[in-house]
């Protein structure tokens, strides 16, 4: 039985096409897909609707097809979806070879917990990277832990994996640590009222003060 984890995936040759087969198709658990790349020609296929809705979680993920008995491993480059239901409605593949490199938004992740008060933004949710098509890292890790308001890390900060290249813009902005917008509000608010008591103190005082000097 196939699992998510299990990208070999068994791809049939379809010749028939529009939007009325390809309903038919996804009636029957399928799902439409074309292969193309490598100077070949586009090849139309049918892909396990089950098996594929549960692989494509994963982002960049590298699919050995089997098409007629032939191995060809291609990469998902792009996933067509109903707006409003999320059904798959078309799959494109790309393929591609061992050894080969290819470029790719791969997703970011935040981990820990920045300094007390904080929160770390996630400005870029994904980096463009090129790295050998049979080894797209799952996702980059940036680790926030203790760090301050203000801190910034930009995408050349990152620890890239083995093999990867940087194709993204080196300042872009992957993560900002600030405090939080109401958290600065409340202590503006606590600030004025602050200095509203301590105005109200000194007039009280000058009064009391002027009251003395007149009794004297």
């Amino acid at each position: 039985m196939s699992t998510e984890t299990d990208t070999k995936v068994h791809a049939e040759v379809r010749e028939n096409f529009g939007k009325g087969f390809a309903r038919r198709l996804r009636a029957a658990g399928k799902i439409p897909a074309v292969i193309y790349g490598h100077g070949t020609d586009p090849l139309h296929v049918a892909l396990p609707g089950h098996q594929m809705a549960l692989l494509i979680r994963r982002a960049n993920v590298v699919l050995e097809l089997d098409v007629n008995g032939k191995e060809q491993l291609t990469l998902v480059k792009d996933v067509q979806k109903d707006p409003v239901h999320q059904i798959i409605e078309h799959i494109d593949l790309l393929v591609v070879k061992k050894g080969e490199k290819v470029q790719v938004d791969v997703p970011v992740v935040v981990l820990g917990e920045p300094f007390a008060g904080t929160i770390a933004n996630l400005d870029a949710t994904t980096i463009a990277l090129e790295v050998e098509a049979t080894h797209i890292p799952q996702n980059i890790e940036v680790d926030v832990e203790g760090l301050e308001d203000g801190t910034h890390i930009t995408a050349a900060d990152l620890k890239l994996p083995k093999g990867a290249t940087l194709i993204a813009d080196p300042e872009t902005l992957v993560v900002a640590v600030s405090v939080p917008a109401a958290t600065l509000a409340a202590e503006d608010e606590i600030a004025e009222a602050d200095a509203e008591v301590a105005a109200e103190q000194s007039e009280e005082a000058e009064q009391a003060a002027e009251g003395e000097a007149a009794s004297e």
